[in-house]
């Protein structure tokens, strides 16, 4: 069964970052297919008219694919107000079909952002992936990812072989350990989000920003701390400097109310568009 996904949408563009930056082993590009395990069963994405296909299809199946391929984005009205943007605007133009993706599970959203704290995607995918093979189950091309419960059997020592630093690894266990009701987390402002999450040690506003962004698709998430999103707002709005992270974050302002997508987008442009 086909997943309706509105136009323009070009599925091979949107998801050419698991291949980009590397997997981890929980969402595989394999054979032009994107492959996950969705309630204990792996399913296999594909391009198709007026969306993608989904096999085999359950609603449990689509609802997380959905999230997962950025469904919740209301990309139509973030373009009638990019168009007043020339920068936007013109990457927008470069990058058609493009829509950003989400992780669709807010605990694995959050160890996906310990992991790539101070280094590279690339990096971070390759330490994940070690830490999915070691502790996830393995299906056919894609692994689920270790749940909170199974992490929280683990002690530091279990991460250490697998590239983490002994700190990243004290933030996942505390993480795991912590009190957050991560499901609870969808219905909190934006305000609130960022105070419960940084209450965990090891969980910065940069990981709650990001959380917002990538997870939640708030539409007001600006993730000035990001050193991808500063080049890329310097880049593109600075050329003669690096703009600090103060600039940076008044600079959202300028791309209300869909700083979000604006993130994406000058994010895409930078490693896309060029």
């Amino acid at each position: 069964m086909v997943l309706r996904i509105p136009d323009p949408y070009d599925f091979a563009l949107s998801t050419a970052r698991f291949r980009d930056f590397g997997t981890d082993g929980a969402t595989v590009l394999h054979e032009d297919g994107l492959h996950r395990v969705v309630a204990g069963r792996e399913v296999r994405v594909t391009a198709a008219a007026e969306g993608v296909a989904i096999e085999p299809w359950s609603d449990e199946a689509a609802a997380e694919i959905g999230h997962l391929l950025g469904v919740p984005f209301d990309l139509e009205e973030f373009r009638i107000s990019a168009a007043g943007d020339s920068v936007l605007s013109g990457i927008l133009a470069a990058v058609p079909g493009f829509r950003p993706t989400l992780n669709p599970r807010p605990f694995e959203a959050l160890v996906v952002a310990i992991t790539t704290q101070q280094i590279s995607l690339r990096a971070a995918a390759a330490i994940r992936g070690n830490f999915v093979a070691r502790y996830g189950v393995k299906h056919d091309q894609a692994w689920e990812f270790p749940t909170r419960e199974q992490v929280r059997k683990l002690r530091p020592r279990h991460f250490l072989p697998l590239g983490f630093s002994r700190a990243k690894a004290e933030y996942v266990l505390e993480l795991a350990h912590s009190d957050l009701e991560f499901e609870a987390l969808a219905a909190l402002s934006d305000e609130n989000v960022i105070e419960a999450l940084t209450s965990v040690r090891g969980l910065g506003r940069w990981t709650a920003d990001w959380f917002l962004a990538r997870h939640l698709a708030r539409p007001r998430a600006w993730p000035a701390g990001d050193l991808g999103l500063r080049k890329a707002v310097s880049t593109f709005y600075a050329p003669d400097r690096f703009l600090t992270i103060q600039e940076v974050r008044s600079m959202g302002e300028r791309f209300a109310p869909f700083e979000n997508l604006s993130a994406q987008f000058l994010l895409a442009g930078a490693r896309l568009g060029g």
